[in-house]
């Protein structure tokens, strides 16, 4: 049998390595294309368009104005209705101060006391004896309340009873103060408290 012939030392061919090829190894044209088929594409900022809104995101935008403008209305609703509420009460507040006064006022004329006052002239005896009034209304009142008319002098008495030609049951000479005097006739002589005139200086009722 024929012996195998050895291969001559050397001559083992060694396979070649694999090189390993990427995109990124790969040249690019100039329309921005890999040689192998792929694409990139740029976007400019001065001419790319946004895309249009999605429906949901059209409906969602939607919502969240009418809830803002909702929100707004309930806030402006409710700013005027605490102005509102605000003038009532200060209204309200100026309207019980002004019946309080009023109220006040009224109490007071009504608690002051009315004092009748008579028209006297002292007798030869120095007695009070009561005149028509018309002897010390309308007349200037001289020195100690006395009113001079026709030589005479004539005076009140406050808070006495008695008809004319009659002595003065009770009273005083001194006009209370705080008192509404008037006469029998009706005359007022003087108002207690505020505008209140000073005796002698009477008017018509």
């Amino acid at each position: 049998m024929a012996s195998e012939e050895e291969p001559p030392k050397g001559s083992e061919e060694k396979p070649e390595p694999l090189s390993e090829s990427t995109d990124a190894d790969q040249p690019v044209d100039e329309d921005g294309k890999f040689s192998s088929g792929g694409s990139i594409e740029f976007q400019d900022a001065a001419t790319t368009k946004p895309r249009p809104p999605t429906p949901a995101e059209v409906r969602a935008r939607n919502k969240y104005e009418k809830k803002q403008k909702e929100l707004e209305e309930a806030r402006l609703a409710a700013e005027a209705k605490r102005r509102h509420q605000k003038r009532v009460l200060m209204g309200a507040a100026a309207a019980v101060g002004v019946v309080g006064v009023v109220a006040g006022l009224g109490y007071w004329a009504l608690s002051e006391p009315t004092v009748t006052a008579q028209c006297v002239q002292e007798d030869p005896n120095g007695q009070p004896v009561i005149v028509p009034d018309s002897y010390c209304t309308g007349h200037t009142e001289g020195l100690n309340g006395f009113f001079f008319y026709g030589g005479h002098q004539y005076h009140y008495y406050y808070g006495s009873s008695g008809s004319v030609g009659s002595r003065p049951i009770g009273g005083s000479t001194t006009a209370p103060k705080g008192a509404n005097i008037t006469t029998k006739s009706g005359s007022s002589i003087s108002r207690g408290g505020l505008g209140g005139s000073s005796p002698g200086k009477s008017s018509g009722s």
